[in-house]
Formats: structure tokens, C-alpha cells, sequence
């Protein structure tokens, strides 16, 4: 028997054992009434239906991922730009022709928790991974919401995925290796406040979406929970209690203040997804929300991510320099192009003039040596409003060359996180794309 044909029956033995297995689950998965959550993801104090289907959808962030930039909220059209190809976010509102109007609860709960719809199962761009946590009236609360608003006649992108990442039923094997359906359950360890922080970041959150890295076939690696990962070219920080790479070393109220505002004083400012997490999410969770999910983050497993990436609070560059002069003689092309179009807003000592969301010593971004974000913010800029307050960095893509983009992010990691950047015109290229 040759090698090939050896493989491929390997091949059809492990599909027919993968459907096999994926029936039986089918057939034994639990039916019926499910029991009562132990815990809520609205606060007790809204009562109201819809009111509490509005908090929910903001804590999950729904609008984030089903609505295109300058579209209509939830008719979908937002690019999802992975390695194997582009997905688009669905409508979600509820016309019954392009939307999920004509979706039952059965179906939208399965949706949302299974990631099966009506028409085939979704992708885990969609994440249902974590939302399977969440408790039906929850969901429920979810689909009363979005039905109550005004449906948009839009129809979704076709999904730009090469074979066999376009064939959808597949997903039925991935469910069966990284999908574990199940609902919450309270750490009988921890207390009311903290179980509560951990259904607003695990369930409805789904911080692990973003800050955990994921496997080749795009599974999360659950081992290195909320380590940090490169998302849409940012880097989506590490957000466990380590001391020296994680958050371990803010305090409560810095961490509080970055979840409501975007900002911690002495500290990060959110920036590309995080700021979008902040301004449509975060900054809508009650203050006691707030504080639950401030709990659950500084008292989960700490896990070390890249000593490299460590932050420097005392940079020498900052801290030899004045808002308006810098320290020292270096004469770099990343200096003069700081000179001329950032120090103005940034101040070479990083404090930052007119806004505070300007400022640079304490940051995540400038002390990774990849400078990922930094490049992402030269090349997209950033922006956020919280309430009345919009704050905007411009972007420089189109003026500078990939060349100029990674002088200037060097620079600044090196003045303001006193690291030796690591970026180049390269990197700089293929973050264009993200």
C-alpha cells in the first residue's frame, strides 16, 4: 500500500470517527427547560425587558462587530481580516430579508451560544466560544433588544475565504476539537463580586477573544488565558495580575479609571480595538459592574508574557527631557519626524499636552519592542468618546513611507518605554494590510 493511499484512509477514518461523534453529541446533548442562572448579566435594578437586552448587548459589545465603519448599527459589513481570509459581521437587525427578523428565540439562542444558524454554522469570528456561558433570559433579553430597533434592509458581504476555509459545515469538526459548550458556573472559592466580574470578562465580555493567544487552526489557548495577543495588527496586552508584564503593578483605581475612560493616569490610554471596546462597552457598565470586573482581573492566575515588553515607568529619555526640549544630541530620522509632527501633542517628556489620552510614559504600546500598536496608531490613528469627550490622534499612513513609519515608532519606544525597537520597513508593510 503506497503512503498516500495510507494517508487518505487515515483521512476518512478520522472524518467518519469526527461525524460519528459529532451524531452521538447531537443525540445526547441535554433538552428541556434550562435551570436558573446563578448569575445575571444585567444589575437587579433594571427590571425592564428591553433596558436590560440594552445593557447586555453594550456589555457584549454586539454593535462593535455587526456594524461597518460609517454603517448603520448592527446591519453588519465589518471586515474581519484573518490569515486565511476576510469574514464579514452579519446584520443583526430585524428585517426578515437580509436581517434575523424571522428568527425564532430557539434559533437565535442556538446562534448566539452554538454558533449555528438557521443557514449553517458560523464562524468563531462570532464568539460563541464565549458566549456559550451566558444564560438563556440573558440571550433572550439580547434578541428583544435588537428587535425593538429600526431594521435595515442590508445585505451581507460575501465572505472572501479561499477552499476549505469557505466551506462552513467543517466548522463542525473545529466545534468538536475547541468548542466546549457550557454554561457558567460560580467559583464556589470566590465570592458574589468576583463570580459576578468573571461572567461580565469570560461570558458577555469575552476578553479572551482578544488578550489570549490562539493555535494554528485558530483555537484559544486556554493555558495562556488573557496573556496578550496581536489583534488586527494591535497588541491586545496582557491583562493577568503579573507583576512585571500584566496589570499587577496598577492600582484599583488606575485599572477602574482605563475601564470607564480609556485612560489610566500614569498608565495606558486604549487605542485601535480597545478603544472601540471602551467607548461601545466598557464605559456603559454601572459603577458596581465596574468594580466586579476590576476584582475578577486582579484576582485570576497571573501568567508572565515577554520580559522584553516589561514597563518602564522612568524611561531615561522622558525623564532627561522637558515638555518642550528633548534630552540629549541624537540626530535620527524617527527624532525629526517626532520633532515635527508629534511632539507637539505628545511633549517630548510623554506627558502629553491639552489631553491626557496624549500621553506616553506608562504605556503598553511604547514598551514593546515590536512597537505593534505604535506602528498601528502612526499608520490608522486612534480615536474615542467617552459621553461628550472625543479625542482623536490623526493618522500619518499616507504621509510617511514604511521606512518613516518604523523610524519614528523606534524612536518613540526607545524615548518613552527605553527599549531598543524592533521594527522595521517590513513589519511596517505588513501592518499596512491589517
Amino acid at each position: 500500500m503506497s503512503n498516500a493511499l495510507r494517508w487518505l484512509l487515515w483521512l476518512i477514518v478520522a472524518v467518519v470517527v469526527i461525524a460519528g461523534g459529532y451524531a452521538l453529541y447531537t443525540l445526547l446533548r441535554p433538552v428541556g427547560p434550562e435551570p436558573a442562572a446563578p448569575i445575571a448579566g444585567a444589575p437587579a435594578g433594571i427590571t425592564d425587558k428591553l433596558a436590560r437586552g440594552e445593557y447586555l448587548a453594550r456589555a457584549a459589545d454586539c454593535v462593535a462587530c455587526h456594524t461597518a465603519p460609517g454603517g448603520k448599527p448592527f446591519a453588519g459589513g465589518f471586515a474581519f481580516k484573518l490569515p486565511f481570509g476576510t469574514i464579514y459581521g452579519t446584520n443583526i437587525t430585524a428585517d426578515k430579508e437580509t436581517g434575523i427578523g424571522d428568527w425564532s428565540d430557539e434559533q437565535f439562542v442556538r446562534a448566539v451560544r452554538e454558533g449555528v444558524a438557521p443557514d449553517g454554522n458560523l464562524y468563531p469570528a462570532m464568539p460563541y466560544t464565549s458566549y456559550t456561558a451566558l444564560s438563556r433570559d440573558d440571550v433572550l433579553a439580547i434578541k428583544a433588544y435588537l428587535f425593538s430597533l429600526p431594521p435595515v434592509k442590508q445585505t451581507d458581504p460575501q465572505n472572501d475565504l479561499p477552499f476549505p476555509f469557505n466551506q462552513r459545515w467543517g466548522m463542525k469538526f473545529w466545534n468538536l476539537a475547541f468548542f466546549h459548550e457550557k454554561r457558567f458556573e460560580p467559583n464556589l472559592n470566590q465570592d458574589e463580586q468576583w463570580n459576578r466580574g468573571a461572567y461580565l470578562a469570560t461570558a458577555l465580555g469575552h476578553c479572551s477573544e482578544c488578550h489570549t493567544p490562539r493555535n494554528l487552526a485558530f483555537g484559544i489557548n486556554q493555558s495562556k488565558n488573557l496573556s496578550g495577543e496581536v489583534i488586527q495588527g494591535w497588541f491586545a496586552a496582557n491583562i493577568t495580575p503579573d507583576a512585571q508584564t500584566g496589570i499587577g503593578g496598577w492600582s484599583e483605581q488606575q485599572l477602574s479609571q482605563y475601564l470607564a475612560t480609556g485612560h489610566a493616569e500614569g498608565r495606558s490610554s486604549a487605542a485601535g480595538p480597545m478603544a472601540e471596546a471602551v467607548e461601545n462597552s466598557l464605559q456603559y457598565l454601572t459603577p458596581e459592574d465596574n468594580q466586579a470586573l476590576v476584582k475578577y482581573l486582579r484576582n485570576i492566575e497571573p501568567i508572565a508574557g515577554d520580559s522584553a515588553s516589561a514597563v518602564n515607568l522612568q524611561p531615561k529619555g522622558a525623564l532627561s527631557s522637558s515638555a518642550v526640549l528633548p534630552g540629549g544630541q541624537e540626530d535620527s530620522l524617527g527624532r525629526r519626524l517626532f520633532a515635527g509632527d508629534c511632539s507637539g501633542c505628545h511633549q517630548w517628556n510623554g506627558v502629553g499636552r491639552q489631553s491626557k489620552y496624549a500621553s506616553l510614559v506608562g504605556s503598553t504600546a511604547v514598551n514593546d519592542p515590536q512597537g505593534r500598536s505604535v506602528v498601528q496608531a502612526i499608520l490608522k490613528g486612534t480615536r474615542i468618546s467617552i459621553g461628550e469627550q472625543h479625542e482623536v490622534m490623526p493618522d500619518f499612513g499616507a504621509q510617511y513611507s514604511d521606512e518613516e513609519v518604523a523610524a519614528v515608532a523606534n524612536y518613540v519606544v526607545g524615548q518613552f518605554g527605553e527599549k531598543q525597537g524592533k521594527v522595521t520597513a517590513k513589519q511596517v508593510a505588513e501592518q499596512r494590510k491589517q
